[in-house]
């Protein structure tokens, strides 16, 4: 680790101390050189294999956007989004590998969002699995009654007499 204000190539670890939210390291060095304190963050990378052979790093705020446009008109919050991110982060990220399928990622966000709003999932899912016909429409719809058991309506109650 250099020093950003001399340049040197070593320096001392003070203290390290894991984020709020776990997932980076914030440590406090120390420069034998020039005697000054600095900080650095490490987090752990994670990029993103696309279909073409591209990598890029994984973005949260890009997951955000593709739920977001699902989502659209939908009575879901910005927060419920956000939370929606970070569990498709954390899945990704407990797959424990640096690299990870873009189509792993479309998985990760599924079964999220099919708990936050079934029309915004079908939505995402029509696009992220192709959908070419009525017949995948309808395949999924039939997919998400089986499993919800249907509610029989209770008869209302009789006056008594």
């Amino acid at each position: 680790m250099y020093c950003p204000f001399c340049r040197h190539t070593d320096s001392r670890v003070m203290d390290s101390r894991v984020t709020d939210d776990g997932t980076a390291i914030r440590r406090r060095r120390q420069c034998p050189e020039c005697g000054r304190r600095f900080t650095t963050v490490e987090t752990a990378s994670l990029s993103v294999v696309k279909r073409s052979g591209a990598t890029e790093p994984f973005s949260r705020a890009k997951v955000l956007s593709g739920v977001r446009k699902a989502c659209q008109g939908r009575p879901v919050s910005e927060d419920d989004l956000a939370l929606l991110a970070q569990r498709v982060e954390e899945t990704v990220r407990a797959s424990a590998s640096a690299e990870v399928d873009a189509h792993e990622v479309g998985l990760a966000v599924l079964e999220p969002l099919r708990e936050l709003d079934e029309v915004a999932y079908l939505r995402f899912a029509s696009v992220y699995r192709a959908f070419d016909s009525l017949e995948d429409f309808e395949a999924a719809i039939t997919l998400l009654r089986a499993e919800h058991p249907a509610t029989a309506e209770e008869p209302a109650p009789r006056p008594s007499a």
